[in-house]
């Protein structure tokens, strides 16, 4: 070997190489430590099972890792903590049918519900309420709080965000419009309303809704897969931009706020990490190959995600077995 200067092949001294082995023993020690972690970190985020028999459509969770799944075909509201589930809002409960979205507001302690008739779906409910609702529960008891009609005869409650003031959001699906609830309100109000937002023909609309880290409102739309962007100041809506996607979505779902930026979950399996600027949004997959994803919900830095197998119970896998329901952890990316 050729020597490049002096020093190159000068015997080390007894101290120098004392300091290079404690260097080494400490590197090695952390390794070990970050392994076991590691480790550790898997053990605790297993899948976690749901219901039999129940498909779901939403999930949501606390800062303590509690989860709150609702159930598609069921109705109600599980709660799962500690590997245990039971039923905190019971099917039918304050006059709830199918439950779609579901959203966990700690400060005020209320679980936000939507509740929707899909009879004409084939899904009958546990109750015989027409219409689209969004309920309210205590999120500890279960106990019901409020419900409020969404005005449009067409509308189909699907998902909820709550902002910083304490004011509720929520997508219709059937109908062009962004409703809000502030604290204490008896009624939806329309937040907002835009011919881009409007289903297209033989098509679904709104869907995921989220607020940005800029304050503004995002939201989805699932066929065409489509994301917006809602201005808001000083609690009003004003320009609606459609975003431009680094690639085309499929089936654009569940819409999360995660750092600066969002998890989208698209239909055809994936969950996405969305990165926007300007109006152009950045969609790098962070998981593919789930079973018909339909939400997700954050504990730490694991993305929770329920598969909802919705096609064996209105699409074309109707009557066969769907197999066991899960919500699946994912890492997340810092």
């Amino acid at each position: 070997m050729t020597k490049k200067n002096g020093d190159a092949g000068r015997p080390r001294a007894t101290g120098e190489l004392l300091e290079i082995r404690r260097a080494s023993l400490a590197s090695a020690a952390v390794t070990i430590l970050a392994l076991g972690t590691a480790g550790i970190a898997c053990a605790e985020t297993a899948p976690v099972g749901v219901p039999d028999k129940s498909f779901p459509e939403s999930v949501t969770s606390t800062s303590d890792g509690t989860l709150y799944v609702g159930s598609f075909n069921h109705g109600g509201v599980t709660r799962i903590s500690g590997g245990k589930a039971e039923q905190l809002v019971k099917p039918g409960a304050a006059d709830s049918r199918s439950t779609l979205g579901v959203l966990a507001d700690e400060k005020s302690g209320t679980l936000y519900v939507c509740s929707n008739d899909i009879s004409a779906m084939g899904v009958a409910g546990p109750s015989d309420v027409k219409g689209a609702w969004l309920k309210t529960f205590d999120l500890k008891s279960g106990a019901p709080k409020g419900s409020f009609a969404l005005s449009d005869p067409k509308s189909f409650c699907n998902d909820i965000v709550v902002g910083a003031d304490g004011t509720a959001y929520v997508s219709d699906s059937f109908a062009p419009y962004v409703y809000s609830l502030k604290p204490g309100g008896t009624a939806l109000a329309t937040f907002a309303t835009d011919p881009q937002l409007a289903p297209a023909k033989d098509g679904v609309g709104l869907d995921g809704i989220a607020i940005g880290a800029d304050g503004n409102l995002y939201v989805t739309t699932f066929i065409p897969a489509k994301l917006f962007k809602i201005e808001m100041k000083d609690g009003k809506a004003g320009a609606v931009t459609e975003l431009k996607p680094s690639r085309p979505l499929d089936h654009a779902d569940a819409l999360r706020a995660h750092g600066s930026g969002f998890l989208l979950i698209e239909g055809n399996g994936k969950l996405d990490k969305v990165t926007v600027k300007g109006s152009e949004a950045t969609i790098d997959t962070i998981k593919d190959g789930l079973a018909e994803p339909v939400s997700v919900t954050q504990v730490g830095d694991v993305g929770w995600i329920a598969e909802g197998k919705l096609s064996y119970v209105i699409g074309d896998n109707k009557g066969k077995d769907p197999g066991p329901f899960k919500l699946t952890p994912v890492a997340l990316p810092q």
